[in-house]
């Protein structure tokens, strides 16, 4: 796009201003000296050209370099904002030129293509009154960029539209307005380039709380009642005879706060410190928006009168603020919505008085405030204004009612007192050992964790059915387990004291049998959170992580819904049981193919078991940004679940950079919403056809022999960790200080323990971007027969090269008559989920690359090692990239894809000079860690970190 190109242009330009001023020509004149090498390198790649790059990056002083990253940082973040500047642009540019045209993946093109395939109006309403999506947001060491920051991009990402718009004549601007404008833009790079681009210490799990709250703010609250709108608008267009009631299918979670597998931070006084954030920042909205209804809410009782039913919500509360009523009848004697909107905001007064100054009581009554005087239950205020909304509709003021009010009362439904409901995630290994210690105290068991599974779930059955306390109220075990029975303790206190709707499931990581899951109703039952025969508060949520954990993820299910302790509780929570998949471990255990096609196969069987037992089934997907973590566009992902599987329920995890990306301004948050909603309306409605059996045993063969390559390369290849530890910024990475967690599980230098986030993030940075791919290109070659070619050949003189001889090599390498590419080539046509799983392997294959990747393989101090390692990666790297080109039909890796390849071939000259960079950085702190400079140095790799994180983007 022209715009898009003039705006990379004219920010780039304002940086360079902003860089010749913060930090003199001579840095200006270097950066651009530096950006012209790597563009050449990306056309002629010659060692010569190398290794001036190369001396002159190991010739520049920190404080030089320094400014170099932040440069190059600085321009990613505004090439990122352009990018999607320009996609919103784009979208609206297409709205104007076909008005009557439902957009692309949008909520209107899903409703008209429902309606084209003659779906009943009965069908879809039945679906929406048992959907739920709920997107859950979390914290993650890829994500650095402060509420300052966003709000600073936010504010240029504003410009950038009125200065767009200016070109297209759209909107024109006078000379003065430009100049006012691009001033503006200078001055926002100013404070971005002053900033401190890494910070001086870690956030604490509260920051990103309030990081995470910023997005709720100042994007959510004003996208959610949108799409609420055009859903509405939408049915009513397509089934104008259908009598619509569009439930709150849209929902909202967090992690931050409650997530404390593997972090020691997260503590129950901090899970307190997190619903009081979540709580208060919606409750100071609705303060705000019902002041503003008050002014909005103008009808007189002299002009028209009310509905019995709020004149007896008008005395109830007059009854409760008598005082107020006085006051409230003063000054609108004949307005009874704005008396009502005053009643309203001294509950959420209350309310917020209470929630800033709450502490949980467990175990005694609680001083709560008069009942019917503030809000505990979202339930509460949907009374006080649906009153006013039916009260309006029955007296002629259905248009007043449908703007402001009914907006207010939709968030209200989504995000109801608290912005996102809370999840609550703890290691199974942490609550068996909790167990066997209170076992042990109360002379039931010596050693819970030596008995078999048989004898764990006769005990846990057993307890569960007795009355006894078995935690006496005064916790005085180890600190660990205190910790743990004191977690569940102040969630029973938080729910009944200040929000039933807070939190709603407990998630437990590595679940690995049933008693896992009954250990954790138990602890429940201790906690007064469940009650047989009565109640239980919590939904509990085992988590399949590992290859080996997803493969029996059905039968394990099964076994508890066999359970009569564990079916009381599911009864009691309306027979839904919830079921997380992790993306990220499964991937790091067994590789990309197996991975994927693992959590295929955990799904079908999960949607098998649940049907058999008459239960409902919602699935959580764990998914990080990269696509080693199970990342990629989300509209696809869904759409890839497999048939059958997608019944309304439906969790996902948002995490790292991917949520700003996503929910930076509410434009791109609502182009990201409409896109879930369409794909859930399309997949759950009109499910793909169940895949013949002949592919499913095709992928099964594909992910056996990926799995192989890939476990015989990460973990029984001696030489691995050694280079894994050398060629990339593993040890860095476990030091940024850009989250609250820490990188590994246990003190250790094992794959195994190593958290996902940083094995992916590391890959990433080092340009080999492992994860997202490796094995697939063996797998693939060994299906077709192909496996002992010899293509290292291919890679030695670069990327490109590699990539203009696939369509030369193509017909000479694999035979295109062969049966079994012709199956594969229709598996991508017509089968969503091997499209999907190829597309984002194509895609982050695209992103690597091993030419700069070979530059961090010259880290390892045993060269001769790192060639071994580096030639084995490269080659599946070719292998994958050729074979994926092959069945795809295509000649380039990303050619059905060309916004995303020409945004990755426009990046990389601009994340290459951070690449070298970064290896000169490395290389100077490994080999004097113990230097004067030693902090400074790592200060400045951490800021590069950053920097190419931005320019690759999906990198956590």
């Amino acid at each position: 796009s022209p715009y898009l190109s003039a705006n990379i242009r004219m920010l780039g330009d304002a940086l360079g201003r902003v860089l010749a001023d913060q930090d003199g020509a001579a840095a200006f004149k270097l950066e651009e000296r530096v950006r012209r090498f790597a563009r050449q390198l990306r056309t002629s790649p010659t060692p010569e050209l190398i290794a001036t790059l190369t001396d002159l990056i190991a010739g520049l002083t920190v404080p030089q370099l320094n400014s170099l990253i932040k440069g190059f940082t600085l321009y990613f973040g505004l090439v990122n904002l352009a990018e999607s500047m320009e996609r919103l642009r784009a979208l609206r540019e297409r709205d104007l030129l076909h008005p009557t045209e439902p957009r692309s993946e949008g909520i209107a093109a899903a409703v008209a293509e429902l309606a084209a395939h003659h779906v009943p109006a009965a069908a879809i309403q039945e679906w929406l009154e048992g959907t739920l999506v709920m997107p859950v947001f979390t914290a993650h060491p890829t994500e650095a960029r402060r509420r300052t920051t966003l709000g600073k991009l936010r504010h240029i990402g504003a410009a950038l539209t009125e200065l767009t718009n200016d070109r297209q004549g759209i909107q024109p601007l006078l000379p003065h307005e430009r100049e006012s404008l691009m001033i503006q833009i200078e001055a926002d790079i100013t404070g971005l380039w002053q900033s401190d681009d890494v910070r001086a210490v870690k956030p604490t799990v509260v920051d990103e709380v309030k990081n995470g709250l910023y997005y709720f703010e100042n994007v959510l609250l004003e996208v959610v009642p949108r799409i609420y709108r055009e859903l509405d608008t939408a049915l009513r267009q397509h089934y104008p005879r259908h009598n619509w009631h569009i439930p709150p299918l849209l929902r909202f979670g967090s992690w931050m706060g409650g997530d404390r597998d593997g972090n020691p931070f997260v503590t129950p006084e901090v899970t307190v410190q997190t619903v009081r954030l979540l709580r208060s920042a919606m409750l100071s909205y609705l303060i705000k928006k019902v002041d503003d209804l008050r002014y909005d809410l103008s009808p007189a009782t002299s002009q028209v009168p009310i509905s019995a039913e709020f004149e007896a919500s008008l005395a109830r509360n007059a009854a409760i603020f008598p005082k107020l009523a006085e006051k409230a009848h003063e000054q609108y004697p004949r307005e009874p919505y704005r008396r009502q909107c005053m009643f309203i905001h001294q509950k959420l007064e209350n309310s917020l008085a209470h929630t800033v100054e709450y502490l949980p009581q467990w175990g005694f009554a609680a001083e709560l405030p008069l009942d019917g005087s503030f809000y505990r239950h979202a339930d509460e205020l949907l009374d006080d204004l649906g009153v006013m909304e039916r009260s309006l509709q029955q007296h002629s003021g259905g248009r007043l009612a449908a703007r402001m009010l009914h907006d207010l009362i939709i968030n209200i439904e989504v995000f109801h007192l608290h912005s996102a409901t809370l999840d609550i995630r703890q290691h199974s290994s942490r609550h068996l050992s909790a167990l066997v210690e209170v076992l042990q105290e109360a002379g039931i068991c010596d050693d819970f964790a030596a008995l078999n599974e048989t004898e764990r779930l006769a005990l846990l059955t057993a307890e569960l059915a007795t009355h006894r306390p078995l935690v006496p109220l005064r916790l005085a075990y180890s600190p660990e387990t205190n910790e743990t029975l004191q977690t569940f303790r102040t969630i029973a206190a938080l729910l009944e004291q200040i929000d039933p709707q807070i939190i709603e499931s407990y998630i437990i990581s590595t679940t690995t049998s049933v008693s896992d899951v009954l250990t954790v109703l138990l602890f429940a039952r201790e906690a007064g959170l469940y009650q047989p025969g009565k109640y239980s508060r919590l939904n509990i949520v085992p988590l399949y992580e590992t290859d080996d954990d997803l493969r029996h993820a059905g039968g394990m299910i099964d076994a508890c819904l066999n359970q009569p302790a564990y079916r009381e509780h599911l009864s009691l929570r309306g027979n839904l049981q919830e079921v997380m998949l992790g993306y990220s471990d499964s991937n790091k255990d067994s590789g990309f193919v197996a991975a994927n096609w693992a959590l295929y196969r955990a799904q079908t069987e999960l949607t098998e078991v649940a049907e058999r037992q008459g239960v409902r089934l919602r699935l959580f997907h764990g998914r990080g940004g990269a696509v080693g973590r199970g990342g990629g566009p989300a509209n696809r992902a869904i759409l890839a679940q497999p048939p059958g599987t997608l019944r309304g329920q439906l969790k996902m995890t948002e995490q790292g950079e991917v949520i700003s990306d996503r929910y930076l301004e509410p434009q791109t948050g609502h182009r990201h919403l409409e896109q879930v909603v369409n794909a859930m309306l399309r997949g759950g409605l009109q499910p793909a056809p169940v895949p013949e059996a002949a592919l499913c045993e095709t992928m099964e063969t594909l992910a056996v022999l990926s799995r192989q390559h890939y476990r015989a390369l990460v973990y029984e290849n001696p030489d691995f960790l050694t280079y894994f530890r050398s060629a990339t910024p593993i040890a860095e990475i476990s030091r940024l200080r850009i989250g609250s967690r820490p990188a590994s599980r246990k003190n250790s230098n094992r794959i195994e323990d190593l958290r996902a986030i940083p094995w992916v993030f590391s890959w990433m940075q080092s340009r080999h971007t492992l994860p997202g791919w490796y094995g697939l290109g063996y797998a693939l070659a060994a299906y077709l027969g192909c496996e002992r070619l010899e293509i290292g050949d291919w890679f030695v003189a670069g990327q490109t090269s590699f990539q203009s001889s696939i369509v030369n090599r193509q017909s000479s390498i694999v035979d295109l008559q062969s049966p079994k590419l012709d199956l594969l080539r229709s598996m991508y046509k017509n089968w969503p989920f091997f499209r999907a799983m190829l597309d984002n392997a194509q895609m982050i294959l695209a992103k690597a690359d091993m030419d700069i990747a070979r530059r961090y393989a010259e880290l390892v101090p045993d060269q001769a090692l790192a060639e071994r390692m580096y030639t084995t990666i490269a080659t599946e790297h070719a292998r994958a990239s050729l074979l994926i080109c092959a069945i795809a039909e295509i000649g380039e890796l990303l050619d059905t894809m060309p916004i995303l390849q020409r945004s990755i071939k426009r990046r990389n000259p601009y994340v290459d000079p951070l690449s070298y960079v970064q290896v000169e950085l490395l290389r100077r702190l490994r080999a004097a860690p113990d230097a004067p400079h030693h902090e400074e140095v790592e200060a400045a790799i951490l800021l590069c970190i950053n920097g190419i994180a931005a320019g690759l983007k999906n990198t956590g």
